[in-house]
């Protein structure tokens, strides 16, 4: 393992050497080390489009390069203090990887990316997954909210105006990047996947969550959901909760009398996690209200299950969520902070039929509206501009 502090504190130019594509440096701060967008979506669209491609995430080992990325991995401390005593040995490191461009996928590593971009004269891409003005709501008295809010706002513009780019994985980031010299959107949407569709069929149902679990995840009111659908029902959870609220799951579980009718599973690499989802019937997307970035969310599981024939539940207030929901016709928008009205649009998807065809349709959608490919050529496009690959 390579330890960031560890990292040369000389600068290489950011020139590739002859013959040689130039080199883009994924920069991360927390991403995994082979994190879905980072690498198995913009790094593989640009590896592919002949740029050299490496990812420096943190992490132990020595990983094998993923869809066409190198990869290297630093060790730093956990949480928010870790990764700020980790910010200046980031930026010596990404300084000295001789990189044309730093493309950056958090908002320390932006940081990094920029101090290393001054010092070197590599061009700088933002990497926006979420809306990062709203992120200090749940821990602030709703009083501050809006200061605190108006502060990152600020601070999220002089990030922009200080790159060459800003890459936004959904339409409602952009605003908050005003000024910003080129604004370019690289959706979240569907990378093909070998999964063979769900064969839906008449009989019990199996619901099915991926991903991070918690309580704005929504299993509170799933466990209650649960609780009133028929005993014969089963709900399998693939992934891991990310906000200590385990044991409270398990014990609600337990005093609801579900836990048999519960499989969990862990995180599991992706194609086996695509494997396992298409397995079940319905999938389940329930980010509860009150935070903006569940408004605005685009996660993977709802391309995942999109590709996996599965008729989905979400939200109806979540804006991106809901309008490919309905332009795809391949789900049931719903109160996710209902338990009532979600056992109740499971009991409208009971039927196979409907099921089959909510989740043909969502297949469909996903391998064509709203697949991968426009959004890698969008990247690729930005980038014959900033390093020009050849091809």
């Amino acid at each position: 393992m390579s330890a960031v502090a560890e990292a040369p504190a000389g600068c290489a130019a950011p020139a590739a050497a002859k013959g040689e594509a130039p080199l883009v440096l994924l920069l991360s701060a927390a991403h995994p080390p082979d994190d879905i967008r980072v690498v198995r979506k913009e790094g593989a669209a640009l590896a592919a489009a002949g740029w050299r491609v490496r990812h420096l995430a943190p992490g132990d080992g020595a990983p094998a390069p993923v869809a066409g990325v190198a990869i290297e991995t630093f060790a730093r401390r956990p949480g928010w203090a870790g990764r700020l005593r980790a910010l200046p040995a980031l930026a010596r490191r990404a300084a000295a990887s001789g990189a044309a461009v730093i493309h950056a996928s958090e908002p320390d590593a932006w940081a990094a990316a920029l101090l290393a971009g001054r010092r070197c004269g590599a061009r700088v891409v933002l990497d926006v997954h979420e809306h990062y003005p709203s992120r200090l709501d749940a821990r602030l008295p709703a009083p501050l909210r809006p200061l605190a809010r108006a502060a990152l706002r600020l601070a999220c513009r002089l990030a922009g105006r200080a790159a060459d780019a800003v890459v936004v994985a959904k339409d409602g980031l952009a605003g908050d990047f005003a000024g910003a010299a080129r604004i370019v959107a690289v959706r979240n949407y569907a990378a093909p996947a070998a999964v063979a569709p769900r064969r839906h069929a008449p009989g019990p149902l199996m619901l099915v969550h991926a991903g991070a679990m918690g309580r704005s995840r929504g299993w509170p009111v799933l466990l209650e959901a649960m609780a009133r659908l028929p005993a014969t029902d089963r709900l399998r959870l693939i992934g891991r909760f990310t906000d200590g609220s385990e044991p409270a799951f398990l014990a609600r579980a337990a005093a609801l009398g579900l836990t048999a009718r519960i499989d969990r599973l862990p995180w599991l690499p992706h194609p086996e996690a695509m494997a396992r989802l298409a397995e079940a019937d319905i999938a389940l997307v329930l980010f509860q209200p009150g935070e903006e970035n569940h408004r605005l969310a685009l996660p993977h599981k709802l391309f995942d299950a999109m590709q996996a024939g599965l008729p989905v539940i979400a939200p109806g207030f979540a804006t991106e969520v809901a309008g490919i929901i309905r332009a795809a016709g391949c789900g049931v928008l719903v109160d996710s902070a209902d338990p009532a009205a979600i056992a109740a649009a499971v009991e409208d998807l009971r039927d196979a039929a409907r099921r089959a065809a909510l989740g043909a349709a969502g297949r469909q959608a996903a391998a064509t509206r709203f697949g991968w490919a426009g959004e890698a050529a969008r990247l690729a496009a930005l980038y014959r501009d900033l390093a020009p690959a050849g091809r």
